[in-house]
């Protein structure tokens, strides 16, 4: 076992070393000094020299010699369990050191929109947690505005959202474009087409994002232009909550692909047409420092996408 350096254990008592208490907490162990210092790996003058010098500083006798053997005094078993307790607690507290210098423990904090969360992020994470299983994720599944004032104040690493965060700080990246589609029933009649456009959407109930989204006036635009009114019946913040309206009849949706629409038992997507795109973009607030587990995560991401692409 190799001794601490010194290391100033109590304010206020002269120079007592995490050293010192090391040998004395060996000799209550090992019974004298010359084993502990075998235990130590120092010479048995070296420890009876840190001993002395211990005793000194204190101010009263730690061991007795009686009949040849070290007695320890009552003040010595009044100190030895706070000793046994500190070093103890030095020894978990150097694994962990290591363990985190070695990157085998950490923390990853993600924000992101739910679309992204109940999509692609369980594959993603599946990855990354076999690549490093002592990393403890930190998941949050968030509107996009409250995802940025996380990022922004530093309570989360990263962001993924469905556009990009522009903030002063905020650095964004495109990942993926993710197309707007129609996701309807199994039994609708719009199943035999190829893609939807906005004149067979005319008189049918929809399920969307609001002009206050930043899709929703694309998709208004769009109807528009193509000469028909958008009956939007119910207003989504999240594509996420259109599975169980769509299943229950209350219309079709037009949404992001970004979730496996076609996976949910009796439900189908098409293409919208004309083309509308979402990007799903990665932030990270650049006057922050950027985890250790940033990158990995990255790629285990990257491999997630490629996966829902195919």
């Amino acid at each position: 076992m190799k001794a601490f350096g010194y290391v100033r254990l109590f304010p206020g008592v002269p120079s007592m070393n995490a050293r010192q208490l090391e040998i004395f907490r060996t000799i209550m162990r090992d019974g004298s000094v010359t084993a502990a210092a075998n235990s130590l790996g120092v010479s048995q003058p070296a420890a009876s020299k840190v001993l002395h010098h211990l005793e000194s500083q204190l101010g009263y006798k730690l061991f007795e010699r009686i009949g040849g053997r070290l007695i320890p005094t009552m003040e010595a078993h009044l100190i030895y369990e706070d000793a046994d307790r500190i070093f103890r607690e030095l020894e978990v507290l150097k694994q962990l050191t290591r363990t985190i210098r070695e990157r085998k423990l950490g923390l990853l904090r993600i924000g992101a929109s739910p679309p992204i969360t109940y999509s692609i992020i369980p594959q993603a994470l599946l990855e990354f947690r076999q690549n490093h299983p002592t990393v403890k994720v930190h998941l949050q599944a968030l509107p996009k505005k409250e995802v940025a004032e996380q990022l922004i104040i530093g309570d989360i690493d990263l962001a993924l959202t469905l556009s990009s965060i522009q903030a002063p700080t905020i650095r964004s990246e495109i990942l993926s474009v993710v197309p707007l589609m129609a996701v309807m029933r199994e039994d609708d009649p719009l199943v035999k087409l190829d893609r939807v456009t906005p004149d067979v959407l005319e008189g049918r109930s929809l399920i969307s994002y609001d002009n206050n989204s930043s899709i929703g006036p694309q998709i208004e635009n769009a109807f528009r232009e193509a000469g028909y009114s958008r009956d939007l019946a119910i207003q989504l913040s999240s594509s996420v909550g259109a599975m169980p309206l769509v299943s229950g009849g209350l219309g079709i949706a037009l949404v992001d692909g970004l979730v496996r629409w076609n996976d949910f038992p009796g439900l189908t997507a098409r293409p919208f047409y004309p083309a509308i795109n979402m990007h799903l973009a990665v932030s990270v607030n650049t006057a922050r420092p950027t985890s250790r587990f940033f990158k990995p995560f990255m790629a285990s991401l990257r491999s997630a996408l490629e996966m829902q692409i195919r």
